[in-house]
């Protein structure tokens, strides 16, 4: 339990590091991490990939109320757009949490590796969200979000990668885009980390330190590291070049995936 501890330390400080320079969620680092430390560990292989899920998203609860905060201080962060969107991310965030309960350890880490893949194609060949004239109604941002919400929850993320071009296609600038979607990944983490909690307490066979499929002493060393490296990682991100950090960043993205691909 202390070497998973301090191995988590060191995975909080590559997710934050990477996170604050790339602008991405730190669960598209820290899941594939987590399923190595995992496994390394010698826990169950059923439910290695759930935890990590599970695990990624507790530490963006903490998170995204910094970020949310940040956003909000210099009034990036559109709450009424927010609150038109929290319904539907809740539901789907419990509905994804329940979901990935039902499908096999095997699937669900072949979904995730699909993802990643996605995300390194954006990345490695520069895909930004175009502006749109989307006409957004209450009913669409419901659909949408409760989209969100499942793939999110399914996948240990905060959702960012899905609700910025969403909003961006729907005529809001970036900078507001990403303030909606830091506040939104609030209710995603909160309700589909609850939702694990609640459905792995009744699984046996989980590791000592397990809260349902959270496994704190992970959390507890992501946690204790990533709020510190990701204020670092922005301030990085003025001084690299960006673009060919992102092409070194979508290569480690790449083996990442053919890594869970190959497991």
């Amino acid at each position: 339990m202390v070497e998973i501890f301090i191995l988590s330390m060191i995975a909080g400080t590559v997710s934050g590091l990477f996170a604050g320079l790339f602008g991405i969620g730190g669960g598209l680092i820290l899941v594939p991490i987590l399923v190595f430390l995992f496994k390394a560990q010698g826990f169950a292989a059923d439910f290695i990939m759930h935890m990590a899920v599970a695990t990624s998203l507790a530490t963006i609860v903490l998170t995204s109320i910094s970020a949310t905060l940040a956003h909000h201080r210099l009034k990036s962060v559109i709450w009424g757009k927010v609150y038109s969107l929290v319904p539907g991310i809740v539901i789907g965030s419990v509905l994804g949490a329940v979901i990935a309960d039902t499908i096999s350890a095997d699937s669900l880490r072949i979904i995730f590796a699909i993802f990643l893949l996605y995300i390194g194609f954006q990345m490695a060949f520069q895909i930004k969200p175009e502006a749109g004239a989307m006409q957004q109604s209450p009913f669409l941002d419901a659909v949408v979000s409760i989209v969100i919400g499942i793939l999110s929850s399914m996948l240990g993320i905060g959702g960012g990668t899905m609700t910025v071009p969403y909003l961006v296609r729907g005529q809001f600038p970036v900078r507001n885009a990403v303030g909606i979607a830091s506040a939104c990944g609030l209710p995603i983490a909160f309700g589909g980390t609850l939702s694990y909690m609640l459905l792995g307490f009744e699984k046996t066979g989980l590791p000592a330190g397990s809260w349902g499929y959270v496994y704190l002493p992970a959390f507890a060393g992501i946690v204790l590291l990533s709020m510190v490296t990701a204020p670092l990682g922005a301030k990085l991100a003025h001084k690299l070049p960006a673009q060919t950090m992102k092409s070194y960043f979508s290569l480690l993205i790449f083996i990442m995936a053919a890594k869970l691909l190959s497991e």
